[in-house]
């Protein structure tokens, strides 16, 4: 790819937009082109394209169109289209009548090159630079934090229900990575009338002894299941399965395992230590679910959720001497969400 620059839109498209738009407000794609001009240049992309090769499609110019595809919510061969057939896009790519575009297959490509090569933000600092260079963005000054509640994707699971899928991740992702060195360690039909299902999916007993009951049959099945794959002679990479790891931490936070005097494992549900229990690990590391190994319980004066936090910062009001203009507004940050909002804030964007 030689990066070039963009031509300047053709005569015969430039007359027909501002006669369709003399009396009116000129599309989007218009007023980009009219305003920044070549905004992506090709050069900026590059890093991601072979020097030698068949000729492509200029990157700076697909990137534009995917800015473009983004605000009218197209999908991929809506785009193409409309590179071939709107006047407003033909003029702002700099594209003649008979220009024929490209394939809808290009956008994906694309994308896929500027996410290996970590270009996922190139166009928006290239756009954020332009700005600030006409004056239409500023440094902010103070800034004010506040934080958005990101719900996890995964169902609110108690710590009975946690521990038992978490045993059941485990035996599902070794039932597809080991099969037969699975069936050699667990009885398959008495595990599979256990954990067959998702643990959510069946009523779980109401009264607080067989659920404690259930809930030391689920600890003990992990840790068998656990010694198993730390034996002496076992595959390494078993011990390398997310799953295993995850089915640990969620034992480690649960549960406690001493040997009695007589030599007999003694395993022990972990409870608040006001209910004279031994402790539950705090909030900001305990596990929630065995899918979603981010998310945390939460709380903020009177919500609770489970997810993360997306933090933002926005700039104070100006002083009555300072010129109102347009401020730079920071990139929101996911953070766990057991992070107070004042801890961390975001500095001050240049």
């Amino acid at each position: 790819m030689e990066p070039q620059s963009w031509p300047e839109p053709a005569v015969e498209v430039a007359r027909a937009v501002r006669a369709k738009y003399s009396k009116r407000e000129v599309p989007l794609p218009v007023a980009v082109r009219d305003r920044f001009g070549e905004l992506f240049a090709d050069a900026e992309f590059a890093c991601a394209f072979r020097v030698t090769g068949p000729r492509a499609w200029s990157p700076g110019r697909l990137a534009l169109v995917t800015v473009f595809q983004m605000a009218e919510n197209l999908t991929d061969r809506q785009a193409a289209e409309a590179v071939r057939d709107r006047l407003s896009w033909a003029y702002a790519l700099g594209l003649g009548l008979e220009d024929g575009g490209f394939d809808h297959t290009v956008l994906s490509e694309f994308r896929s090159r500027v996410v290996a090569h970590h270009l996922e933000e190139k166009v928006l600092d290239l756009l954020l630079a332009r700005l600030k260079d006409m004056g239409l963005v500023q440094a902010g000054g103070k800034q004010r934090t506040d934080s958005t509640a990101v719900i996890s994707a995964v169902r609110d699971l108690n710590r009975l229900e946690l521990v038992g899928e978490s045993v059941r991740a485990l035996v599902e992702a070794l039932s597809v990575a080991a099969p037969d060195w699975l069936a050699q360690v667990i009885d398959v039909p008495g595990w599979s009338r256990r954990y067959g299902r998702r643990i959510d999916s069946w009523k779980m007993p109401t009264s607080k002894t067989r659920q404690d009951a259930l809930s030391l049959d689920y600890a003990r099945d992990g840790f068998a299941l656990l010694k198993a794959v730390w034996a002496p002679g076992q595959p390494g990479w078993l011990r390398e399965v997310p799953a295993a790891e995850v089915l640990r931490c969620v034992l480690l936070q649960n549960y406690t395992r001493t040997t009695a005097r007589n030599g007999r494992e003694v395993v022990v549900r972990r409870n608040r230590t006001d209910e004279g229990g031994d402790g539950l690990p705090p909030g900001s590391i305990r596990l929630t679910s065995p899918y979603d190994t981010d998310a945390r319980w939460a709380a903020k004066r009177d919500t609770f959720w489970n997810g993360s936090r997306s933090t933002s910062a926005r700039p104070a009001p100006p002083r009555p001497t300072t010129p109102p203009a347009p401020h730079r507004q920071p990139r929101p940050k996911l953070r766990r969400h057991t992070v107070p909002d004042t801890t961390g804030r975001p500095s001050a964007p240049t």
